[in-house]
């Protein structure tokens, strides 16, 4: 070790000259450095040591994360039991690793800190206290000698002489001895602090050797196996990685390469399916927010068993809507929507209107509810029975107009706009009738009534008179005048007719109801035309309220059966008996035919003045008889009969002449 050449000599203490003094400035300046260098240090050398004790911490919290992984109920499900064993094997190797650096921690603490902290305390300390009592044995020096300087020259002075010299030869020795003690702490510091900044360095080296000797043995020796086997499984599970990895990017880039037309809503290039009894999609669902005003929501909507489901975004499980058992479907028109649709409670109590996204969405959900409302999906094999409903309404869908010659078993030939009925065949069994004896499979349906070209013109032929709903007569006219008797006027729609198998059951009248409207729910049909349905006491009429003409006309003694429907009021129909001449055997066979309508009001209004007409019909033939119900006849104001009530109120709904839309 080289000696060290710069130091104090004790020799010129005492006469303290000014090159001493120099030279004590330097040491002075070279203690105050060194103290503010070791401040410096061990603040360095504190936070390492604190660093490796939140090390120790860290790691403990690392292993106890690592063995709560086993304890942890993943929403997927619990991690597999490779990955927990693992993980506990590190948890292990961590917890020994903890100890190691606690230790290691401890080490620091000893042999870096502690020395650094004790040098500081004690020599840099020391030496500050020194410089304090040097100087003031100094100053207390200097004082006396000034005290000394002043003697007088009197002999009578002699004892403040003797005084004085004892005194500054007290405060020189005092002097004296604190700038010796002074000069050989500061001669001395020249070594420590040597050793001061070498032996925390020294402890930090040996204290991380010996952490990293055990480190090793116990990685090497008792790891390897175990680190090797998972860097294994690591690449095994890179390998799938990579493998998925690659499989979603080349159907990402097959999927980002269909056409454009899959992100419009109205572009479907797939045809609709009508044999579906399963559906799922979001659908505008309408609800009312006040006494007028509704507002749409976006849900989803799909259908399990017999019920429709409802989940809103988010909604952890759907919550049933709807059960659609022998509920009906049909397509309306809202506000200024488009691909709109209505689904009724079998009650008629509960409905429901929603939208699509696409024509193809309205048609496969109103097929789709159609299909369940029939309960199709209790049957054996439902897609075979969906299937074969739906190649039926195909093959029927095939109008055929007035001029061509009618189906075996349909009325009234001079008819258009046939569309074969898509007949469903309920699975429950009671004691009533069957539909298919109520109506054969297949008949068609006619959903308008239109007039053949030489109708129209003979009603319009000799100056184009038309039919006066209301009741105006002509005296000449013995069947006007007959007519007169009851006149009674109902806003209706035509909703469709077909041929049924007989005339006296109110239950064929219901089985055609149900067929219509089914029909019209198929084929998308949901346009009607406003009519007036005159009942007079020889017959009902169907009169067009724009150029009054007269579109179709029955005789009351045709009308076999009416009927009001049992859950909704407003549909209403009746069966008329006319004569099949097809045979061509020269003798007539019995033809029955049905007719729905759709009233602005209760259906079950209409029945009592088509049975009033019938007994004017029938007491008609009886004077006597005639003259008795007319006495029963309650009389208005001016005493005439009052029996012309047309019906107030059913055209101030805002339905005009044109198209209106059905609420069946």
């Amino acid at each position: 070790m080289p000696a060290v050449h710069h130091k104090l000599l004790l020799e010129e203490a005492l006469h303290d000259s000014p090159q001493t003094r120099s030279l004590l400035s330097v040491f002075e300046e070279d203690a105050g450095m060194l103290t503010e260098y070791t401040n410096q240090l061990l603040q360095s050398m504190q936070r390492v040591f604190g660093a490796q004790s939140e090390m120790g911490l860290a790691t403990e919290q690392l292993s106890q994360r690592l063995l709560e992984y086993e304890k942890k109920n993943f929403a997927l499900g619990k991690g597999d039991e490779e990955v927990i064993s693992t993980l506990q094997n590190f948890a292990k190797s961590v917890g020994e690793l903890n100890s190691l650096h606690s230790e290691l921690a401890n080490q620091m603490a000893d042999s870096m800190v502690f020395p650094l902290i004790q040098f500081r305390e004690k020599d840099l300390t020391e030496i500050s206290t020194l410089k304090e009592i040097f100087g003031i044995a100094t100053d207390e020096h200097e004082a006396a000698m000034v005290k000394y300087s002043r003697l007088p020259k009197k002999k009578e002075n002699e004892k403040l002489k003797a005084d004085l010299v004892k005194e500054v030869a007290y405060t020189r020795r005092k002097q004296h001895q604190a700038s010796l003690q002074y000069y050989c702490a500061l001669n001395a510091l020249q070594y420590r602090k040597r050793v001061a900044m070498l032996e925390p360095m020294l402890g930090y080296t040996q204290a991380q050797i010996s952490f990293f000797k055990k480190g090793i043995e116990l990685v090497s020796k008792k790891m390897d196996t175990f680190l090797s086997s998972v860097s294994n499984m690591m690449q095994n599970i890179q390998t799938q990685l990579d493998s998925e990895a690659e499989a979603m990017r080349m159907s990402q880039k097959e999927l980002l390469s269909a056409d454009d037309a899959i992100y419009m809503p109205d572009k479907d290039s797939e045809p609709v399916n009508r044999t579906l009894i399963q559906k799922a999609g979001y659908l505008n669902i309408r609800n009312k927010t006040g006494l007028v005003t509704t507002a749409w929501d976006r849900l989803f909507f799909f259908t399990q068993g017999g019920n429709l489901m409802c989940q809103p975004r988010g909604a952890v499980a759907g919550g049933m809507v709807l059960d659609l058992d022998n509920s009906s479907v049909m397509a309306v028109e809202c506000e200024d929507r488009r691909y709109c649709f209505q689904i009724t409670s079998p009650s008629g109590k509960t409905s429901m209107i929603l939208q699509a996204e696409s024509q193809k969405e309205y048609e496969e959900w109103i097929c789709t509810v159609n299909n369940i409302s029939r309960q199709i999906y209790l049957t054996d094999n439902p897609e075979a029975v969906a299937i074969r409903l739906n190649q039926t309404a195909i093959q029927a869908v095939t109008p055929i107009t007035s001029f061509e010659k009618r189906q075996e078993g349909s009325p009234n030939p001079d008819r258009s706009g046939l569309v074969p009925s898509h007949v469903m065949h309920n699975d429950k069994s009671g004691a009533g009738p069957e539909p298919e004896d109520l109506i054969a499979p297949g008949t068609p349906i006619q959903f308008d009534i239109m007039l053949p070209a030489s109708e129209f013109q003979d009603q319009n032929r000799g100056g184009g008179r038309r039919t006066n709903p209301f009741g105006e007569t002509d005296d000449d006219s013995k069947a006007a005048s007959d007519d007169s008797l009851l006149q009674q006027v109902f806003a209706v729609r035509f909703l469709g007719s077909m041929a049924v198998r007989c005339g006296n059951n109110r239950e064929v009248i219901y089985e055609a109801m149900r067929q219509v409207l089914a029909a019209r729910a198929i084929h998308n049909i949901f346009r009607t035309t406003e009519s007036h349905l005159m009942i007079t006491s020889s017959s009902l009429r169907l009169i067009d309220p724009q150029t009054q003409v007269t579109r179709i006309s029955f005789q009351l003694e045709e009308v076999c059966q009416f009927a009001a429907h049992q859950e909704n009021g407003r549909l209403m129909g009746f069966v008329v008996e006319g004569i099949d001449w097809s045979d061509g055997n020269g003798e007539g066979e019995p033809s029955f035919s049905a007719f729905v309508f759709e009233s602005n009001t209760e259906g079950e209004k209409v029945s009592p003045p088509i049975r009033r007409a019938r007994g004017l019909k029938e007491t008609g033939k009886d004077p006597e008889a005639l003259a008795e119900l007319m006495k029963n006849m309650p009389l208005t104001n001016d005493g005439k009969f009052l029996l012309l009530e047309p019906e107030t109120g059913d055209t101030d709904d805002g339905a005009g002449p044109e198209d209106l839309e059905s609420e069946a």
